[in-house]
């Protein structure tokens, strides 16, 4: 049996991610090329307020896509979960927005565990998760933010994980 275990995690470079922050781009240059017209009366709308309000929804929507694609540019999200039997310790490892905080890493020592916690939540935005449950009653997430996968492949993988931990798993529905 292998003594290494890694989960990769996928950040904010998703497909679908590419895709809001580009309709979001061109549908709010849209609307600014269209309020910046009106101001300039090459076209038959007044500038005062349909303009005005065209210009302030494309700023808007330019800034929001500048945020999304700044989130994929630096991969915002991502990492992986690494449990290492040969030297006993989980390590979770995430990147976050550039600073001094952009890189979380964590690490806990396998003995520190108490469960494999799976949290299932249906309804209009279901969530399914997995949690690390240390002895001290701390639940760390093991997941992927995103899209939602089924409840097979969640308790597969966290069977996964717990027998490779040799711990329990806990079910906890909302």
């Amino acid at each position: 049996m292998d003594q290494i275990k890694i989960d990769k995690i996928l950040g904010s470079r998703r497909l679908s991610n590419y895709w809001w922050a580009t309709i979001v781009l061109l549908g709010s240059f849209s609307f600014f090329i269209v309020g910046l017209s009106a101001y300039l009366s090459i076209t038959v709308i007044p500038f005062l307020p349909q303009g005005a309000i065209m210009i302030f929804y494309g700023i808007s929507g330019i800034l929001l896509s500048l945020f999304l694609w700044y989130t994929i540019i630096f991969d915002v999200g991502s990492g992986y979960n690494k449990f290492d039997n040969m030297q006993g310790v989980v390590t979770i490892f995430r990147l976050g927005f550039p600073g001094k905080n952009r890189i979380l890493k964590l690490e806990y020592n396998i003995k520190q565990i108490y469960s494999i916690k799976i949290r299932i939540q249906e309804g209009l935005s279901s969530r399914r998760e997995i949690y690390l449950k240390t002895k001290d009653k701390r639940e760390i997430p093991l997941t992927k933010v995103g899209e939602p996968i089924s409840v097979y492949e969640i308790e597969k993988q966290a069977k996964e994980i717990a027998k490779f931990l040799d711990v329990i798993i806990e079910g906890a529905e909302s």
